[in-house]
């Protein structure tokens, strides 16, 4: 195991655009960081609606096994992700929970792991118009809390990722985690 070896989980349903999310974080970890980065994701039975899990591991080193043992960090976005995942996330991890869409929360399961709750989609919807853009938003709380990639990895790697003539609106979506994380900081 490298030096630094960092997991994360994000799990959601099919439509929260959690895939994304995890390629757009990989990208920047390994384009624009110089990092090494996998990332994986499994659907469930129905990709729309059905159960959505991304996985991405960050290191110093050459990844030897490509998938999430033990995560260091979790996103869960929907109370059947936060039920099944939340109980692997490591001592001392943090959470990002859709606050919203995980409505029975377990505070004994919590305990120990740094939770950050929010409204996600309807910070989202309130910021942009659009709750699509919700995935971007909490990546940029994501790396404003964890500081895993620099601020302007993951700008480059949403413009990378982002469809023509969303960038703007992305970027806005971004700039809103960063500034929800700083409230924290």
């Amino acid at each position: 195991m490298g030096r630094l070896r960092r997991e994360i989980l994000i799990g959601g349903f099919g439509g929260q655009g959690v895939i994304l999310a995890s390629v757009i974080l990989g990208r920047a970890a390994a384009v624009y960081e110089g990092f090494y980065a996998v990332q994986t994701q499994a659907y469930g039975p129905e990709s729309r609606g059905g159960a959505s899990r991304a996985e991405v591991v960050i290191s110093d080193e050459p990844i030897d096994y490509p998938k999430v043992i033990e995560p260091d960090y979790a996103i869960l976005l929907s109370q059947q992700a936060y039920d099944k995942y939340l109980p692997l996330v490591k001592n001392g991890g943090l959470v990002i929970i859709e606050e919203d869409l995980v409505p029975n929360r377990n505070e004994e399961l919590e305990k120990g792991r740094k939770v950050y709750a929010y409204p996600l989609t309807e910070i989202a919807e309130e910021t942009t118009g659009l709750s699509l853009t919700m995935n971007i938003l909490t990546l940029g709380l994501f790396v404003g809390l964890t500081k895993i990639v620099k601020k302007e990895s993951i700008e480059k790697a949403v413009l990378d990722a982002v469809p023509k003539g969303t960038e703007q609106i992305n970027l806005k979506a971004l700039y809103k985690g960063f500034e929800l994380a700083e409230k924290y900081l």
